[in-house]
Parts: C-alpha cells; sequence; structure tokens
C-alpha cells in the first residue's frame, strides 16, 4: 500500500509505503516542507507503522529542497514520545551529505531520545540497520 500527501498546490509532498518483507515503513518527503506538512505527514506515517505493527521506518529526505528546523522543537518534543508509544524504535535517515535536509536531520539525531536513530546515505546501509532490529538478541 502506498499513500500520497499533497499540498494545498496538489504536489505530492511524501509518499508513505508499507514494506511488510523489511518490515518497515519507507516514507520519502520532497520538496519544500511546511511545518504543517511535516506534521500532517509525521503523523499519517506513524499511524501507518502502528497499522503494520511495524517498529522501523525508513525515512528518506534526499528530495526535499530546504531545512526542516522550523518543526524541530515539535518533532523531538511531541512527535517522537508519541511515535515510541506507536511501536517507533527505530528510524533511519535518509539524506543528502552536506545539505539543508542533512544538517537538519544531525540536529534531530542529536535531540531525539525516544528511539534509536541513525543517518545513512544509501538504502542497502540504511535497511540493513533497520533490519538488525528484528534478529535475535
Amino acid at each position: 500500500m502506498t499513500k500520497e500527501l499533497v499540498n494545498p498546490f496538489g504536489r505530492v509532498y511524501l509518499t508513505i509505503k508499507e514494506d511488510p518483507q523489511h518490515r518497515l515503513i519507507y516514507v520519502n518527503w520532497m520538496g519544500y516542507l511546511t511545518e504543517e506538512n511535516i506534521k500532517t505527514g509525521a503523523r499519517a506515517y506513524t499511524n501507518a507503522l502502528a497499522e503494520a505493527g511495524f517498529h522501523c521506518v525508513l525515512n528518506d529526505t534526499r528530495l526535499i529542497i530546504g531545512s526542516w528546523d522550523h518543526s524541530m522543537d515539535w518533532v523531538v518534543n511531541d512527535w517522537a514520545p508519541n511515535a515510541a508509544k506507536a511501536g517507533l524504535k527505530r528510524i533511519a535517515m535518509l539524506a543528502n551529505p552536506e545539505s539543508l535536509g542533512e544538517s537538519s536531520a544531525s540536529t534531530f539525531l542529536s535531540e531525539v531520545k525516544a528511539f534509536e536513530a541513525k543517518s545513512f546515505d544509501n538504502l542497502d546501509s540504511a535497511r540493513k540497520w533497520l533490519a538488525g532490529y528484528y534478529l535475535p538478541k
């Protein structure tokens, strides 16, 4: 199942895809993100995670334009604890190195405490790390 969220101009800013093979929710953000886009999108993929019964999110921000620092306080202090309650244990952040999006991702990674979070620059490494959550400990 893939869900698309669109902005007021009719442009897709987020796709949410359930990936049963890897037991994760894949989200792909694109374009310029407003605070409202981020709140709506984050809530939508958290709901998808809870409904699927998964514990991992692959958060792809390689197609965003600019930073999302304007939403950092909400993401860290409101969304993250609620996402953890919904079952999120690990989130892999995909970002373009040396971009404003990667700068926001770095800030997020340094501040979030509700679950494990790590940054990657390629899809395979991110999936492999997320898969490690499901391996016997």
